[in-house]
């Protein structure tokens, strides 16, 4: 088996590293968004939003969004924002473990890819559409990535060993 370089290794980690440190920060942004909606008229903003994008509130989906948004309180809004910087710390946890290839944070991301391939599958098949398909597709690139990533390791040590020097180089 020819094993890839290790600069494309820690190449491809950190790539990931980079991913989900984005989705951290987009996450992180959506819970100061959040926060901002405290105290504020839902109903109201919902309304807007709803007329801004030209869409009839009599209609099924934006009677969805509205009915939602009337059934909010303050206190659940804290706890979705706070339940989103949550969510952003663990990003950001992977992501530094990731770019400093530590074994853990690549079976974390195992894990974390790989819990949600089965619900994206099956919202593939309820409802497909391209944004669906494309996170699928990311998940499941990156799910496999590191997968084979682990398996080139436990296959030949030498490579951690190699990889590990090549990071104190940079």
């Amino acid at each position: 088996m020819k094993i890839p370089g290790k600069k494309n290794i820690v190449k491809g980690i950190r790539t990931v590293a980079l991913f989900e440190a984005f989705k951290g920060l987009i996450v992180f942004l959506a819970g100061f968004a959040l926060l901002r909606l405290v105290h504020s008229d839902l109903q109201s903003i919902a309304d807007q939003i709803v007329r801004h994008l030209h869409m009839n509130p009599a209609r099924h989906y934006p009677r969805i969004f509205l009915d939602a948004v009337a059934g909010i309180s303050d206190s659940r809004i804290k706890y979705l924002a706070a339940f989103a910087f949550l969510y952003s710390v663990i990003r950001f946890i992977e992501a530094y473990g990731l770019w400093h290839i530590k074994s853990w944070a690549e079976w974390f991301a195992i894990f974390s890819c790989g819990i949600y391939i089965p619900i994206e599958l099956i919202g593939l098949f309820r409802h497909a559409n391209t944004i669906k398909g494309s996170i699928f597709i990311i998940n499941l690139f990156i799910f496999l990535y590191l997968i084979y990533v682990q398996y080139i390791i436990r296959k030949s040590p030498q490579v951690l060993t190699n990889i590990q020097s090549e990071i104190k180089k940079v």
